[in-house]
């Protein structure tokens, strides 16, 4: 981390031919990563990558520049070149100003038990081998297991023209277990993982074991499963599925930058009905543990909850500080890049639909025939105009409010706005699912769940 009279030097250098605002994003990672696949450690991964990024908002535009060589020469010559980009533009003026530096406080707090650095790297080896070995030892129909466990250890520290540092330290664990079964021909995957901000402590609720199990029965059912029908039907999607609609079919279109550019279907729409009233869609990145949390976002906002939709009307977006500007407002603290390599964008952190007052067996028992969602796959939107396609990794027929026989290659189709607005009923109960969210080249950790909901119809890609 750099010194306060050194930030203060760069955010002057930065700033001197002018500008509207000048930030400072120092990070040190120490990554791990293992992956275990034919019955071998395939590779092991450990390093260090530190670096600052430097950035200067002027006239609407951003100047950006990033070094991983952090001593004062190469930041304030990192620095000047910024100031030399902006000259260029032709809209500069010489700029003299005190600026001084105070703390920021946090919003919330986290408390990590066992530090993954401290875990020797055999235990971590152990737990993808401990996945291995049930994968493969459950059922010979399984013909592929691949194992993975990442964690990291991110230390931050942001300095803003605006007088203040922000410094933060994010620690994440994460498993996965990707299984490939094949029978008679037919060939099906079952995927699974378990994570979060949080340390080695995750395997005392989660065992590898039990990750490896959930991916490979998944994999299995689906073998003997029939074919989904298709048509339009009443679907019925679990909390167990975790919130990939949500993420895909609102919560990208509701970040500032798309929005602004009109490049999403909710655009200029603020106040207006977007979803059914029994919808309310949050963003918040205080929640403890989840992938998606941070103490400060990197700009040095701290981290906040911000209502995007309450009861189906549309409230806000998620902004960073470059499209606050644009907006003349705050950020609400969705300010995230992968690196210092990059210059921070509006991005969710844990977004879901909150709970609603029905029993999710109510919700089951009120569809005749139609499909359950046990567990989401990918998925893909067209932010424009909303349109989605989902694949359902684990479904089954609903018969008489009854879960039946589970049901393979099912996709979902439809408009993000139709289908959120046609929601009618919303069960109370909250399940997470985690991820690493893509855009603009760049990956951000993220959570994002929903209740046990119905849509009353919706087109499920499957036989005719």
């Amino acid at each position: 981390m750099l010194d306060n009279e050194l930030l203060l030097k760069i955010l002057k250098k930065t700033l001197s031919s002018g500008g509207e605002y000048a930030d400072v994003f120092v990070e040190h990672r120490r990554p791990v990563s293992i992956q275990l696949e034919d019955n071998k450690i395939e590779k092991i991964f450990t390093g260090v990558d530190s670096g600052v990024g430097i950035r200067l908002i002027a006239n609407g535009k951003t100047y950006y520049a990033f070094s991983n060589d952090i001593s004062e020469k190469a930041l304030l010559e990192l620095a000047g070149s910024l100031k030399a980009l902006h000259l260029a533009s032709g809209k500069s003026e010489d700029k003299d100003f005190t600026l001084d530096l105070r703390k920021q406080k946090p919003n919330v707090d986290y408390t990590i038990k066992l530090l993954p650095e401290k875990i020797p790297i055999d235990k971590k080896i152990e737990l993808v081998r401990a996945a291995n070995k049930t994968a493969r030892d459950f059922d010979k129909r399984v013909k592929q297991a691949l194992a993975g466990y990442r964690d990291f250890v991110q230390k931050v520290q942001i300095a803003t023209s605006d007088g203040f540092t922000a410094e933060d330290e994010r620690i994440h664990t994460l498993m996965v277990v990707h299984i490939v079964a094949s029978d008679n021909g037919i060939i099906q995957t079952g995927y699974e993982q378990a994570g979060g901000s949080i340390g080695f402590e995750l395997f005392e609720s989660v065992k590898p074991e039990d990750i490896a199990l959930k991916a490979v029965e998944r994999s299995l059912m689906m073998l003997n499963a029939r074919r989904a029908p298709g048509g339009r039907m009443p679907v019925v999607i679990s909390s167990e599925a975790g919130g990939t609609m949500i993420h895909e079919a609102i919560g990208h279109g509701l970040e500032a930058d798309l929005a602004q550019q009109g490049l999403s279907v909710y655009s200029q729409k603020i106040g207006g009905i977007v979803a059914s009233p029994l919808v309310t869609v949050i963003d918040d990145a205080t929640l403890p543990n989840k992938r998606g949390s941070f103490r400060f976002d990197d700009e040095g906002t701290p981290a906040q909850r911000t209502v995007l939709v309450k009861n189906g009307v549309l409230i806000g977006y998620m902004y960073d500080r470059f499209t606050a500007m644009q907006d003349q407002t705050n950020s609400t603290g969705n300010g995230r890049r992968e690196s210092y390599r990059n210059r921070p964008i509006p991005r969710m952190t844990n977004t879901f639909i909150a709970p609603g007052e029905s029993m999710p067996e109510d919700v089951l028992k009120s569809v005749t025939k139609g499909i359950f969602v046990k567990k989401m796959g990918g998925g893909q939107v067209n932010t424009v105009n909303g349109d989605f396609v989902f694949d359902v990794q684990e479904g089954y027929i609903i018969k008489n409010g009854v879960i039946g026989e589970p049901v393979r290659g099912a996709t979902l189709t439809g408009s993000g706005p139709e289908i959120l607005k046609s929601i009618d009923m919303v069960a109370s109960d909250l399940g997470f699912s985690i991820g690493t969210c893509g855009k603009d080249d760049q990956g951000a950790p993220v959570s994002d769940a929903m209740p046990t909901i119905r849509i009353p119809e919706m087109v499920v890609g499957g036989e005719a």
